[in-house]
């Protein structure tokens, strides 16, 4: 039976018109499926289904969602965090994403992205990355707070000061004096959630193509079941940077909303929506 599936022209353009034949005429999708994004259950037979492919050093995984979570799409992971997810889904009893078979070709075959911004952060910072929700208008959302270990300088230039935030400003987050409002949507920038777990903060690709890794985790990061459902409600994630010792790793969400308003009304804290993306 034909699939009610989106596929992307960079989608085809990767697994080939052959197979995303196939995929519509439902030889090779499959009718039932755990949404990549929401985790709930989904019907390619019933309702708009993406195809989101994901691909790795050596391997690309096809996986499903809700058209209504994600638009059908080419995401770009590590190896190590593609093949974490596909064990992470398998071991909670999900029905593990569909590896494409074919190698992936030679220009995606990446290396690992370090975890320090490229451009961005000396090799001496490192970015401290916290998850929290907070509440703006009466609603809770899914909140990162990303503040460096050490003043952030201006690739190139010598001296002690801190570019942090003027960095961030010319990629386009906004300036905040109090947390009054959402910030507005940054496109081109996303939060890659694999498996319900925090993988990585993507931005644009400075020589054009898929976005990289901005902040990348060694590890993937454990969120809470109420986050990740604000996170599935928005279909975005709110991101607070400051300069180092602007805000610190708060142990509650209340003291952190606290750091947050100081930072805001002392000038430095920056913030956008960022697009959510997910396996």
């Amino acid at each position: 039976m034909p699939r009610m599936l989106d596929v992307s022209d960079e989608v085809r353009a990767e697994i080939g018109d052959e197979e995303a034949a196939r995929l519509l005429a439902g030889e090779s999708a499959p009718g039932s499926y755990d949404c990549t994004s929401c985790r709930t259950p989904g019907d390619s037979e019933q309702e708009r289904t993406s195809t989101v492919l994901f691909i790795g050093d050596e391997t690309a995984v096809l996986a499903f969602a809700h058209a209504t979570c994600l638009p059908s799409q080419v995401v770009q992971v590590t190896e190590e965090q593609l093949q974490g997810a596909v064990r992470s889904i398998g071991a909670v009893g999900g029905e593990p994403p569909q590896q494409v078979q074919q190698p992936v070709p030679q220009p995606y075959q990446h290396q690992q992205q370090a975890q320090q911004p490229p451009n961005l952060v000396p090799e001496q910072a490192v970015l401290g990355v916290t998850s929290g929700l907070v509440l703006i208008q009466n609603e809770l959302h899914p909140a990162l707070v990303v503040e460096p270990t050490a003043p952030v300088a201006r690739p190139g230039t010598l001296g002690s000061g801190d570019d942090f935030l003027p960095l961030l400003i010319e990629q386009g987050f906004m300036p905040m004096t109090e947390l009054a409002a959402v910030p507005p949507v940054l496109h081109g920038w996303s939060v890659l959630l694999a498996a319900g777990q925090l993988h990585a903060v993507l931005q644009p690709n400075p020589n054009g193509g898929r976005p990289v890794a901005w902040w990348q985790a060694h590890q993937p990061l454990q969120v809470t079941d109420g986050w990740r459902a604000a996170a599935n409600k928005h279909q975005q994630v709110l991101m607070f940077a400051a300069p180092v010792g602007s805000v610190g790793r708060q142990p509650r969400e209340d003291l952190m909303r606290d750091a947050l308003d100081k930072a805001a009304a002392n000038g430095k804290l920056v913030s956008a929506a960022l697009p959510l993306a997910g396996i």
